[in-house]
């Protein structure tokens, strides 16, 4: 796949989308569309709101060249924000949603602001000791119920006509919020916003010298990872009917890295991906009790030695496309 370039008023280069990216898009589309009919639904919703916190994930990662170690934070705001909305409040689940996705924007802000302060290893360390500081929040806040968590959380009408008890409903509700936020996600990385961000992680002082005050990107691209992550914590509340400190935990942080690593970083297909891959393993191999995490390990070894790029950044280097 290729993409053709364009020329801003500022002088900066493009991407701008091709025929081909469309085609990718919509084979994407038409798969995950068609997905119920093979695969259990609930799978697939769990998969697609982890391949958009995945997404989100990347755009910090992959496009600004920041590792944050703590990403669940606003993964586990959202849903419990939404839950506690959807819940207590008796909110729609749109609402529910957009309360979520406001929380962890809020969120977003303050700990992006503290964070992008400092670069590499200590901006990864700062972001996971934030994070870790809103996990016990969580643990302590009534709201939350502790390690209980809020549980029965109504579906309800989707804009007060639709009910999304209905698995049909549900299911093509969480494949137009994750098609949503990929598409602004790949809106973002193929402006002259995201032109900034890649010259940011490809040399920062430079783009410094250039005139650009990378601080204020930086801060931009992490309010809208949060907000993003915010809603795949939303959706998936309102899909498993609950919210527990497991979405909130550090190891969910490293889960969204292994995630991202495994489809391949910096590619908008490669967090998508590698969530299904996560996810699948987690769902279908439970039955081998102790061994799963035997072989996980070994799953990621062979990924690791054949798709050193990543699955997809591997078929995107072996030929020639830009995935």
């Amino acid at each position: 796949m290729t993409t053709s370039a364009q020329t801003t008023a500022g002088g900066a280069t493009t991407a701008r989308p091709t025929r081909n990216d469309a085609v990718a898009f919509l084979v994407m589309t038409a798969l995950f569309a068609a997905a119920p009919l093979a695969v259990y639904p609930f799978f697939m919703m769990q998969a697609l709101c982890f391949a958009l916190f995945a997404c989100a994930f990347n755009l910090l990662i992959g496009y600004v060249g920041l590792l944050s170690f703590g990403h669940a934070m606003f993964l586990g705001t959202g849903g419990y924000l939404s839950a506690h909305a959807a819940r207590v409040w008796g909110l729609s689940p749109e609402l529910s949603i957009l309360f979520g996705v406001v929380g962890s924007t809020v969120l977003g802000a303050v700990t992006g602001a503290l964070a992008i302060r400092r670069q590499g290893i200590y901006f990864a360390m700062i972001t996971l000791a934030l994070s870790q500081m809103i996990y016990f929040f969580y643990l302590e806040a009534p709201f939350t119920h502790g390690e209980d968590g809020i549980q029965g959380v109504p579906q309800g009408r989707l804009l007060g006509l639709v009910p999304l008890s209905n698995p049909w409903a549900l299911y093509y509700f969480v494949l137009a919020v994750f098609l949503f936020g990929f598409l602004a996600i790949y809106r973002t990385v193929n402006s002259p916003f995201g032109e900034v961000l890649k010259a940011v992680r490809e040399n920062e002082p430079r783009a410094i010298s250039l005139g650009y005050r990378v601080d204020r990107y930086k801060l931009a691209a992490f309010v809208l990872s949060a907000a993003l992550c915010g809603l795949a914590g939303g959706t998936k509340a309102i899909v498993a009917q609950n919210a527990s400190l497991t979405d909130v935990h550090y190891l969910m942080s490293g889960e969204v890295v292994l995630m991202t690593l495994l489809g391949g970083m910096g590619t908008i297909y490669g967090p998508v991906v590698g969530a299904l891959i996560l996810v699948a393993m987690q769902n279908y191999l439970a039955q081998y009790g102790q061994w799963v995490t035997v072989i996980q390990g070994a799953i990621f070894i062979v990924c690791v030695l054949l798709f050193r790029r990543g699955v997809v950044g591997e078929i995107a280097h072996r030929f020639k496309l830009s995935l």
